[in-house]
């Protein structure tokens, strides 16, 4: 007969460790959201948080991919420079994203916060090596890399096929699905990026992105109370412009 000290060890071991990290409050879009309370312990281990100012540099393109980094507050910018000087910001990423993936041992893309940013960074070799002891994490690392992928074969899209008037409505849809709640229909948006950011997000020049958010604003699609900040009123109308009907 199990006594009651072994009974608990045994809860333990299968119990969802959710209230137990004070890293974040992300619950379920988490990296170690799932984990048993063994695997949560184990997994603390290789854990880190690291805090990062508003416009600091995460990481550098072509730097050693030492780690993977998940944001738990604040926003994060991924660009690459062309050969030429310019510019092109290929993500802007929020709590719950997942970001640092590398196939060639060193960084694809530089990261740089758009706020203050807080981070759960995993070593990178570690990790790897848990993979084994703890399959669903790698799992959930497969999880990312396909969002990541996902999200490139987007960009292509936006940059390749549409107008200007159908990028920044994509864009503007895109800000309404990852910072608004479902329901919340008039909820103010507070801009973490620069029109010049937006710009380089879109292949567009900061003049078209002012322009055709102006031209929004006038519609009644939106709203501007000031250069930080947007308010959507007719989100499905955004939409439609999006996907160029």
């Amino acid at each position: 007969m199990l006594s009651l000290d072994m009974v608990a060890a045994e809860r333990d071991k299968c119990e969802s460790p959710v209230g137990y990290c004070t890293h974040c409050d992300l619950g379920a879009k988490s990296f170690c959201s799932g984990l048993t309370t063994e695997q949560f312990r184990r997994f603390m281990t290789f854990l880190g948080q690291t805090s990062i100012e508003c416009n600091a540099t995460i990481f550098r393109e072509g730097d050693p991919a030492q780690h993977l980094y998940e944001i738990t507050v604040g926003a994060v910018k991924l660009y690459k420079l062309l050969s030429d000087g310019r510019r092109q910001i290929i993500a802007f990423l929020f709590p719950g994203d997942f970001f640092g993936l590398s196939l060639n041992g060193t960084y694809a893309y530089t990261a740089e916060a758009m706020l203050p940013v807080m981070v759960c960074r995993f070593p990178k070799r570690k990790l790897d090596a848990l993979f084994e002891e703890i399959p669903v994490l790698e799992k959930k690392l497969l999880g990312a890399t396909a969002q990541e992928l996902a999200a490139a074969h987007d960009q292509m899209l936006l940059l390749g096929r549409k107008t200007a008037r159908e990028k920044v409505a994509s864009f503007l849809v895109m800000l309404w699905d990852r910072l608004c709640g479902a329901g919340e229909r008039h909820q103010l948006i507070t801009l973490p990026m620069s029109r010049s950011d937006i710009a380089d997000f879109l292949g567009l020049t900061i003049e078209t992105v002012s322009r055709t958010l102006t031209g929004f604003r006038r519609e009644g699609l939106i709203a501007l109370p000031d250069v930080n900040h947007l308010l959507i009123r007719q989100h499905e109308a955004l939409q439609r412009i999006a996907e160029g009907a």
